[in-house]
């Protein structure tokens, strides 16, 4: 059985609040639709590279679970990005700044 799905809006204020409790800088670049809108995080690596998660449904186990859908230049996943946006302007996208790499999004909780 599929789990309850949270609103976007209170699972990105989730989301933001975890990512400060561990120092991992964290900003909400566009604001989606409250309830329903999807949601990409963008993970900077401050290298002038970064990578690209959204979920996608894993139709075998009815779970939506997050994957790094782009790892490439920067400028690669702002422009991918902008693509989504440009058929989708209910989607939230949020900014980390992480060398290491840490989203947090395989944190207990998070799913």
């Amino acid at each position: 059985m599929p789990e309850p799905r949270l609103a976007a809006g209170i699972w990105v204020s989730a989301y933001l609040a975890r990512l400060g409790m561990a120092n991992i800088p964290a900003y909400v670049i566009t604001r989606g639709d409250q309830t329903a809108g999807a949601i990409l995080v963008k993970c900077a690596l401050l290298d002038g590279s970064a990578r690209l998660y959204s979920r996608e449904w894993d139709f075998e186990t009815d779970q939506r679970p997050w994957q790094m859908v782009l790892d490439a230049p920067e400028r690669e996943v702002d422009d991918a990005i902008q693509r989504q946006r440009s058929f989708d302007p209910d989607i939230w996208v949020i900014e980390i700044e992480s060398r290491e790499g840490q989203t947090l999004l395989d944190a207990e909780g998070l799913g």
